[in-house]
């Protein structure tokens, strides 16, 4: 696990930022779960949390993001009466994942975490920042994890995306239908679950 350090920094399209990744917290949370249930009464031994970390790193693989000094900004969407991610180490959205950062071979990882309040649903406050990355000069390369009932607005936004910026969405189901890559979300979640390729050979 890698130790997280306090970071002044919000999702701002004119920061420094080389990528983005933008997660629905909630969603995680439950395949993380359904995951854990499953692949502990399959593999019939105890599965931890996820490596938050290391499902970063993941993620950012499957983006397209590979070893340098890349600014990743992490963007953890939650609902309103979410106060942490039950089923990954570190899990305190905002008394210990908002506005940490740390960095490992793939560069420099900055973390927030932000709500859904009365005036704007999870759903919308995930379609706007991913418009804002998808807005900024800066931003090279976007990976998305929706909740299965946004995917098809997501989609849409996506229908046409410019040349300079290559977009992952990560599912549990391929998706197509758009300027974008698709790729499955289970996998970087068993990574970090550490469930290894041979534990699952017949």
């Amino acid at each position: 696990m890698l130790n997280f350090v306090p970071m002044n920094s919000i999702i701002n399209p004119e920061v420094k930022c080389d990528n983005m990744i933008i997660v629905d917290a909630d969603h995680a949370d439950r395949v993380a779960f359904d995951l854990i249930v499953n692949f502990e009464r399959m593999l019939e031994r105890p599965i931890p949390n996820a490596d938050l970390p290391r499902w970063l790193d993941c993620m950012a693989l499957d983006g397209g993001i590979t070893a340098g000094d890349d600014v990743t900004q992490v963007a953890l969407v939650h609902g309103k009466d979410k106060a942490r991610l039950e089923y990954f180490t570190p899990g305190g959205l905002h008394d210990e994942l908002d506005g940490q950062a740390f960095r490992d071979h793939l560069g420099e990882f900055i973390v927030n975490a932000f709500s859904e309040e009365s005036i704007i649903s999870r759903e919308d406050l995930l379609l706007d920042i991913l418009q804002l990355a998808l807005n900024s000069g800066n931003v090279k390369r976007i990976v998305v994890v929706p909740d299965e009932e946004s995917i098809p607005r997501v989609r849409q936004a996506l229908r046409h995306v410019s040349d300079d910026k290559r977009v992952t969405l990560l599912t549990m189901q391929p998706v197509g239908g758009g300027d974008f890559r698709s790729d499955l979300l289970g996998y970087s979640l068993m990574n970090a679950l550490g469930i290894r390729g041979e534990e699952l050979k017949p």
